[in-house]
């Protein structure tokens, strides 16, 4: 399994302004030109910190994901939420010919914690031998900054902080408890086998 993103996060939709107010850098005496930069970079592994934890994209955009086989014949879970919608699913055999799937054989089961596609019939179309499935989705809570739950925003503003405030320090940069507390009701709570 092989996921990548297919679009990014442009920087217009970054939250500089609330992070300088949370870090209260005061304006018109700081050098913005090289500041700004920075505090993007740290923001960007916040967010990106707070998507591994918790499994969630924040800020809607577009993914791929290349599996070899099914999970189950019938559905294959996603691993991200929320999923907004399946763009397109793809078989592409051994040599590399791309077949697309008629939309009419699957669909989005939008569970807001474990979405999957799932087959319209009994199971899902066949992955070639060698080949894989490519499935473009888009997931994300929106696209701007008030788009995100509170408590998520509030986790990514405290986690690029320690980030800012850690930088000259190097080595270990571990989530804060009150980071962690904020991500909790967020986790994937995984019981059983096989899942």
């Amino acid at each position: 399994m092989h996921l990548k993103e297919t679009s990014f996060v442009p920087a217009s939709a970054l939250p500089l302004g609330p992070f300088r107010e949370h870090l209260r850098l005061a304006s018109g005496f700081a050098d913005t030109v090289t500041e700004e930069p920075l505090l993007e970079q740290f923001l960007r592994a916040a967010i990106a910190s707070v998507e591994a934890r918790t499994g969630r994209a924040l800020f809607a955009r577009g993914f791929e994901l290349r599996v070899s086989a099914w999970r189950r014949e019938f559905a294959q879970r996603l691993p991200l939420a929320p999923v907004v919608a399946i763009t397109a699913v793809t078989l592409v055999d051994c040599a590399g010919a791309p077949r697309l799937v008629a939309p009419d054989q699957y669909y989005l089961d939008d569970d807001a914690m474990r979405p999957h596609l799932r087959a319209r019939g009994v199971i899902l179309p066949g992955i070639p031998t060698g080949g894989r499935a490519e499935v473009a989705f888009e997931a994300g809570f929106g696209p701007v900054w008030p788009d995100i739950p509170a408590d998520l925003r509030q986790a990514v503003l405290l986690l690029a902080a320690q980030y800012y405030e850690r930088r000259d320090a190097g080595g270990d940069m571990d989530m804060t408890f009150g980071v962690r507390a904020l991500l909790e009701r967020w986790r994937d709570v995984r019981m059983g086998v096989g899942g």
